[in-house]
């Protein structure tokens, strides 16, 4: 699903990665992630792909939402798991959208 996010300008973050193999705790918290992400009201929307490397791209209203998040101690705690166990290598990127378009239903 395309994320359905307000008219510009909003924040997008760029997180791309390189998995390890296996679980090892990941499904179960990325699915809290999910669940605890979406009770933020400045969180605007999220799109996710994944074909050896992955990449998720969440939207925001403001750079203070990226860091409230980033800060949340739950997500600190998964960005820790991240480090030592998940993640062969992952970048973060922040950019302001200034323009987005599409075509299509909802767009």
């Amino acid at each position: 699903m395309i994320a359905q996010t307000p008219r510009p300008p909003y924040y997008a973050v760029i997180f791309t990665s390189l998995r390890t193999p296996g679980d090892d705790g990941y499904a179960a918290t990325a699915a809290l992630m999910d669940e605890l992400v979406a009770g933020i009201p400045s969180f605007l929307g999220m799109e996710s792909a994944r074909d050896g490397v992955g990449i998720t791209v969440s939207y925001w209203e403001s750079e203070a939402s990226i860091l409230e998040w980033k800060r949340q101690t739950d997500h600190r705690i998964a960005q820790q798991g991240g480090r030592e166990k998940w993640y062969l290598q992952y970048k973060v990127r922040v950019c302001k959208v200034e323009r987005d378009y599409g075509f299509g239903n909802h767009l």
